[in-house]
């Protein structure tokens, strides 16, 4: 166990050093797995090589794309944006120094307050900004790859074929992560619209400013497990409680925590299914960890990359099926009967 955690440390490391290589890597891998059903049907239907690559890899690349230019175009109007209500927040402060002094807690409002610096609040938008554009400046090596692994995916399918009878176990492993990601990916994509939507058009009866940005991040945001919903939540509630004052911001919060609790609490787990086959704290100490070592593109892959790891770690060895029952909950079927 100690040679195992050491191991891992090491690992990890090494891909930390190297995040700005592995992270657009794995991403591009999870795409060209992603639209896969669309390559091995144009294969049935006897397509031409050069269609069977392009037209799955035109169709990320036409995803990819458009996300990151309705972000980019949404992000600067924000940076715009926010600036404009620096008088509200200041209006703000004095009505919370105001209900403070009439309910005896004014020095501890107070200080809380100074510690608030606007500039740091408005500076958020160009943060935003900047980090949509070092994405920007990434996607080139993304879409370089995309092609490469499209190229590829063809051959790789035959060699997986040939290679499943001398190393069957392997082979199930690495198809059992590809199904298992194209069904996570689909079904998160599916409720991950229809939250969006809704968002969407809460925030535009609201009038919280910049909803598509909103809910393109909630789009986003759904791909993070456990705690997406937060995150996707936080920016527009802010944005709320300057546009339209403490009510806007609480009905944002209850608005959101309708939709999305009840689309992803009780609604999508049912079709998700065992898709994922990770309990739920591996869930999240899976995400805790890719975070780290990836920054928020290791989140946004937390569940493919535990997949990945699960499969070339545990699933292609025969006699790990316990630590596999471990991290998924289920009990092997051909344990020994008391």
């Amino acid at each position: 166990m100690l040679l195992l955690t050491a191991a891992a440390v090491i690992v990890l490391a090494g891909i930390k050093a190297i995040d700005s290589i592995v992270g657009p890597v794995v991403l591009a891998l999870v795409l060209t797995i992603a639209v896969s059903p669309i390559r091995s049907w144009l294969t049935r239907r006897r397509a031409p090589g050069w269609l069977v690559v392009l037209v799955p890899l035109s169709v990320v690349l036409v995803v990819l794309l458009g996300m990151v230019a309705t972000l980019t175009a949404a992000v600067v109007q924000m940076a715009v944006l926010l600036p404009g209500y620096a008088p509200q927040f200041d209006k703000l402060v004095a009505d919370a120094q105001k209900w403070a002094a009439g309910h005896g807690i004014a020095p501890q409002v107070n200080k809380a307050l100074q510690s608030l610096d606007p500039g740091k609040i408005f500076e958020f938008a160009q943060g935003l900004l900047s980090s949509v554009l070092g994405v920007v400046s990434s996607l080139f090596l993304v879409v370089v790859l995309l092609l490469a692994m499209s190229l590829d995916a063809p051959v790789l399918s035959r060699v997986m074929s040939a290679a499943a009878a001398e190393r069957p176990t392997l082979t199930r492993a690495l198809t059992t992560f590809a199904h298992k990601t194209r069904r996570y990916i689909l079904v998160s994509t599916i409720f991950g619209l229809v939250c969006a939507a809704l968002d969407v058009v809460a925030l535009y009866l609201l009038q919280v400013p910049l909803p598509l940005l909103w809910g393109v991040l909630a789009l986003i945001t759904n791909y993070i497990p456990n705690i997406g919903f937060v995150i996707g939540l936080v920016p527009p509630a802010l944005l709320g409680l300057l546009a339209g004052g403490v009510k806007t911001m609480l009905l944002v919060i209850a608005a959101y925590v309708l939709i999305n609790v009840v689309v992803q609490s009780f609604i999508q787990p049912k079709f998700l299914g065992d898709a994922v086959g990770l309990t739920t704290s591996v869930t999240f100490l899976s995400l805790i960890i890719w975070a780290m070592v990836l920054g928020p593109l290791g989140a946004l892959l937390a569940i493919p990359l535990t997949l990945l790891t699960r499969a070339l770690l545990i699933d292609s060895d025969p006699g790990a099926k316990w630590s596999a029952a471990l991290i998924s909950g289920e009990i092997p079927a051909d344990r020994p009967r008391s």
